[in-house]
């Protein structure tokens, strides 16, 4: 049995998935809030014009594609705050927590910058109509102003979990939430004096969300009694660039990896384009809830970085390779239900977000696609996520390439706008690469994650052998 699963009690097994699930499901909670809010952009959006939700698909396609990948770089603290906690070394953990949140700055800041340098070239590549780009690159902007705070809040996401409190996590994400609705409808609309900037509105209310975010969870972290001992305030020195360079190491195959996932959707949502409004917006729309659901594998990916780093950092491979095997199967679980919701709630599910009839009946069969996927990206995500616990990320950040570049984006284009194998079958081409990609990714990352296992914890027993 996978991970020799077989070889442990069932009640072992089920006292570690309890184990997971109560970190996994609050940071679940929080990481759907927060996508939540794309839901949001796009259903209020929809509301104004068919337009209007095509700009704020464009725009949310490019600032998802910065954020995601930038999120994975400093993504890298998870593993890294983890192996400290799990080896006992406080004074490390502390250090590092706090250069953290110097390194979240700096690279929201880059990612602004890069965002708002990109909108000249965007305007000339994508071939809308001028009001649709205008809106787009308004929508960008405002995202950017928020893209510091951003990377700042998942610095603090990274120091929360690792100490096994995403309670506060959880909180946060949904006050932002429950903002970023009045926030959207003021800027939309133009109400108290603010300008009417109709979709592109939506962009600006995210960036104060960030804002809100990052401060709302600082201050909670540095108020609350349980972290006492570690609080980042007293550890917040100048910038430290050779714990900087260590960031980098594990950090950029990491945010390659996710760079490459999220900018397989994001080249398709440029790619087609052409194909009009109605296929834009019906491909963001399926792609948002493909993102909400796809929250439940990322948290538990989350949760496993964390637990198996612990494991790792004090040296016990043993229980590492047991936490990975168990993680797998309550995200697998997830998964499946997940998969039968989508195939049962297709229409329901499309008329949330637009009334328009073309958008129902084509996303009601994107969604097909989206459902058959949910096992194999679930798989491809958690081992993935157990990996980074070993900080593994250079083998991964290849096979995510391969299959999202190479196979996912290269055929594609070939199906999708090409007769070269088939009569050329549009967004549904792509998005019929998109379920092989993912199920290539699963197949070797679930490998690989069981052959390093492996082979950590064989060295381990030889070592104790010779001593």
């Amino acid at each position: 049995m996978l991970f020799e699963l077989n070889q442990a009690s069932r009640a072992d097994i089920l006292r570690e998935a309890r184990q997971i699930s109560r970190l996994a499901l609050p940071m679940m909670v929080a990481q759907i809030a927060q996508v939540a809010t794309g839901f949001v952009d796009t259903v209020m959006s929809s509301r104004v014009s068919t337009d209007d939700l095509a700009a704020v698909s464009l725009g949310a396609s490019v600032f998802i594609t910065v954020y995601v990948t930038l999120m994975g770089v400093v993504t890298a603290l998870n593993p890294i705050l983890s192996h400290h906690l799990g080896a006992g070394d406080k004074r490390a953990f502390c250090r590092d927590s706090a250069q953290g949140m110097w390194f979240g700055l700096l690279l929201g800041i880059l990612g602004g910058a890069l965002m708002i340098l990109s909108e000249p070239v965007l305007h000339r590549l994508i071939n809308l109509p001028t009001p649709v780009i205008d809106k787009m690159v308004l929508f960008i902007t405002g995202a950017a102003l928020g893209m510091p705070a951003a990377m700042m809040h998942r610095a603090l996401h990274a120091y929360a979990s690792s100490l096994g409190h995403p309670k506060a996590i959880m909180v946060v994400s949904l006050l932002a939430l429950a903002l970023n609705i009045p926030l959207n409808y003021i800027l939309i609309h133009g109400l108290f004096g603010m300008p009417q900037m109709g979709g592109a509105g939506c962009g600006w209310a995210t960036g104060a969300v960030f804002w809100f975010n990052c401060l709302a969870l600082f201050a909670y972290v540095s108020w609350q009694r349980k972290f006492r001992d570690v609080r980042i305030l007293p550890h917040l020195s100048r910038p430290d660039w050779t714990r900087f360079r260590a960031f980098l190491k594990l950090g950029v195959p990491i945010g390659l990896s996710f760079f490459v996932e999220v900018s397989l959707f994001s080249f398709i949502a440029l790619l087609i384009a052409e194909l009009g409004t109605v296929v834009v917006a019906t491909h963001q729309s399926v792609l948002n809830f493909s993102s909400i659901i796809y929250m439940l594998p990322q948290s538990v990916a989350t949760a496993m970085s964390v637990r198996v780093g612990h494991h790792v950092g004090a040296g016990d491979y043993k229980a590492a390779r047991f936490i990975s095997g168990v993680g797998l199967l309550v995200g697998l679980a997830m998964a499946f239900f997940a998969m039968i919701m989508v195939l049962l709630l297709r229409e329901p599910i499309m008329r949330m977000y637009s009334p328009d009839p073309r958008v129902i009946a084509m996303g009601s069969t994107l969604l097909l696609f989206a459902a058959v996927y949910q096992l194999t990206d679930a798989a491809q995500t958690i081992a993935s996520g157990a990996l980074r616990g070993y900080k593994l990320t250079t083998i991964p950040m290849v096979i995510h390439i391969a299959s999202f570049w190479v196979l996912g984006l290269g055929l594609g284009i070939v199906l999708g706008l090409t007769d070269w194998i088939a009569p050329r079958m549009g967004v549904f081409g792509f998005w019929t690469a998109l379920v092989l990609s993912l199920s290539v990714a699963a197949l070797f990352l679930t490998y690989y994650l069981a052959r390093a296992s492996r082979s950590r914890l064989r060295r381990q027993s030889a070592l104790g052998k010779l001593s």
